[in-house]
């Protein structure tokens, strides 16, 4: 399989927000909103300090995409880059698609002289991408991930 991987360009909003609606629904069951994931994507993409996607192509089409976005860590005196935004079209999968992709963004990551490794996080039933990131030779490193989400305060405000 021949696999290019190339910056995502402002013309590539659109099959970027679609490929991140897919992977809504399918890793969290949730519908995005066409009027916040379009323009989300869009900023991303007029402004580089926000992030950063990339695509995979074969033959011309889009097949996968991953997206990074930075963390200034002052311990490590580093940027973290944290992969987000990760989709293959389900008939590419398993066929090396996001390994390339890693790899690539891996590369471009260690021949940056301030970042200092590479985060992600993962649904915890998702065990067949955790398996992959333990191959791909990334490690658990004893953290949880918390948060809170103010635009589903938005939402409970709304309805």
């Amino acid at each position: 399989m021949n696999i290019v991987v190339r910056d995502a360009a402002p013309a590539d909003g659109p099959i970027i927000a679609d490929f991140n609606s897919r992977m809504a629904v399918e890793t969290e069951g949730r519908a995005l909103d066409p009027g916040l994931i379009g323009p989300g994507v869009d900023a991303l993409l007029d402004d580089s300090t926000k992030g950063r996607y990339w695509l995979a192509e074969q033959d011309g089409q889009v097949i996968g995409q991953i997206m990074v976005t930075y963390e200034w860590s002052d311990w490590r005196n580093g940027m973290l880059w944290w992969i987000q935004s990760v989709y293959i079209a389900e008939e590419k999968r398993r066929q090396g698609v996001f390994s390339t992709l890693y790899r690539h963004v891996e590369s471009l990551a260690r021949a940056t002289q301030d970042v200092c490794g590479l985060r992600l996080y993962v649904e915890d039933k998702n065990k067949r991408a955790q398996d992959t990131y333990l191959v791909l030779g990334m490690i658990r490193p004893g953290y949880q991930v918390m948060e809170i989400d103010f635009t589903k305060d938005q939402e409970r405000k709304d309805a």
